[in-house]
């Protein structure tokens, strides 16, 4: 009964359903996931978009690709805007395509997806429905992931996906939170994942017509090496938050904080000098197959 009223309280606390969708029609510029998290693979949760500190990098790569301009206003604002090539615009529109599809529990494309992401998650479990309080088990708010998925959209359960098929180790080591000493309160796997599809998209600046930042403009090379850069970049940023997770002994109550440092590294990463396949990011070491 206490873990009962505590989840109540803390769904209260959070808000409304549609947090993370209100952050995205509001063009937040900077969008980190939030939610109140619950006991360990056990709950309800709820989460909302909050700002994360962005990270300044020399422009030398330029050059790879891309041509830029920068506008000057005063010295502490400079606008980027970088002219983009025909295969470049064609790249980040495929990506942006993904990103506009919004989850829909009537479409049979998207049931399949989540029935095999639970088949990913507890190959030995039988699901007994799209709509099961065994969901909560996975780290979703509720018995009906569909809910949770508004403010990713379909794009968010599509990287889940992708994380349990080319890097099936590492995902189940997060799903089960396998290493390291860990709090009695953790992040929801599912809706944290959820969350990093979101700050994921407000990082790299994907919803425009082209990039206006550098770290944009850094992804779009990767973007065309490898037209699977997001998805793999996804699952480099799971690994790499529950990475600062367990160095920071984090709890529910500091996840804000875990993402906004997991964002900052990401930023870093991409902006050395010798990144040019998504590969190449030093955290892409957390991954196994």
């Amino acid at each position: 009964m206490e873990t009962e009223r505590r989840r109540e309280r803390w769904t209260r606390a959070a808000g409304g359903g549609d947090n993370m969708q209100g952050a995205r029609a509001r063009g937040m510029d900077h969008g980190a996931g939030s939610f109140v998290a619950v006991r360990r693979l056990s709950g309800a949760v709820h989460r909302h978009a909050s700002p994360a500190d962005g990270v300044a990098g020399s422009t030398a790569w330029i050059g790879r690709g891309l041509s830029c301009v920068c506008a000057q206003g005063r010295e502490s604002d400079a606008r980027l805007s970088f002219d983009l090539s025909p295969i470049q615009e064609e790249c980040l529109q495929r990506l942006q395509n993904r990103i506009e599809v919004p989850y829909d529990s009537s479409n049979e494309e998207h049931q399949e997806a989540l029935k095999a992401l639970w088949h990913a998650s507890f190959p030995d479990t039988e699901l007994l429905g799209l709509v099961s309080d065994q969901w909560k088990e996975m780290g979703w708010q509720g018995k009906d992931p569909s809910t949770d998925f508004r403010g990713g959209g379909f794009i968010s359960l599509e990287n889940l996906l992708y994380f349990s098929r080319n890097y099936p180790k590492s995902f189940r080591v997060l799903l089960c939170k396998q290493n390291g000493d860990r709090a009695l309160w953790e992040y929801p796997f599912a809706v944290a994942g959820v969350n990093i599809t979101f700050m994921l998209i407000q990082m790299l600046d994907l919803e425009g017509a082209k990039p206006t930042s550098l770290i944009g403009a850094v992804f779009l090379n990767l973007l065309l090496e490898n037209d699977r850069a997001f998805d793999i970049l996804y699952c480099i940023t799971f690994m790499l938050m529950d990475q600062k997770w367990l160095d920071m002994h984090a709890t529910y109550m500091d996840f804000n904080t875990v993402i906004k440092c997991t964002r900052r590294q990401l930023e870093r990463e991409l902006l050395l000098e010798d990144i040019r396949r998504i590969e190449d990011m030093p955290s892409y070491r957390f991954l196994a197959r």
